[in-house]
């Protein structure tokens, strides 16, 4: 896990929870967990490049990714492994550097090739079972913060990590 260079995240029942809430207007509207936010943030921080790749087209997912600054954003994709291999190629990186978690078939054929693919506990079981590793959080409900927290314990001192952190936000240097 320490040769992660890219986090790559589906959105419907990965940052969120699954459910999809469409007003009269047509707007869809999505919740998205704080705690994963910081999460996505201190990934960034150690050097971690962040993505999105998710099938549906949403103006609360271009919102959340703008607030994050997540680096890659792609939506309304239906095949994500050609995405995944755009992305890679720009980074030059290999398979093995991405960690990608992912919830539904549509995601298998990523899990299957990344070094470090990963589900949260509401996966369908066939996504589980490619999975190295499997939040005990629901999508939504904190899972992308346990799966980061994973990665970012295999590097060292994640209590260093995090005084870094709030150092460098408390004396404004992030």
């Amino acid at each position: 896990m320490q040769k992660i260079k890219l986090l790559v995240l589906d959105v419907d029942g990965v940052l969120t929870d699954g459910r999809i809430h469409i007003g009269s207007d047509g707007e869809e509207y999505k919740s998205f967990h704080t705690q994963d936010g910081m999460g996505i943030s201190l990934a960034r921080y150690i050097g971690i490049k962040t993505a999105i790749i998710t099938g549906r087209k949403s103006n609360a997912v271009t919102k959340r990714a703008e607030e994050l600054n997540i680096d890659f954003v792609y939506q309304g994709i239906s095949e994500k492994f050609k995405v995944l291999e755009e992305i890679r190629m720009k980074l030059g990186i290999s398979l093995e550097e991405i960690c990608y978690a992912g919830d539904d078939i549509n995601d298998l054929p990523i899990l299957r090739v990344v070094g470090f693919p990963c589900a949260p506990s509401n996966a369908v079981p066939l996504v589980k079972k490619a999975s190295k590793y499997v939040a005990e959080s629901h999508g939504g409900k904190g899972a992308v913060r346990e799966i980061i927290e994973k990665i970012l314990r295999s590097y060292g001192s994640y209590d260093t990590l995090i005084d870094d952190y709030i150092a460098g936000k408390v004396l404004g240097n992030q």
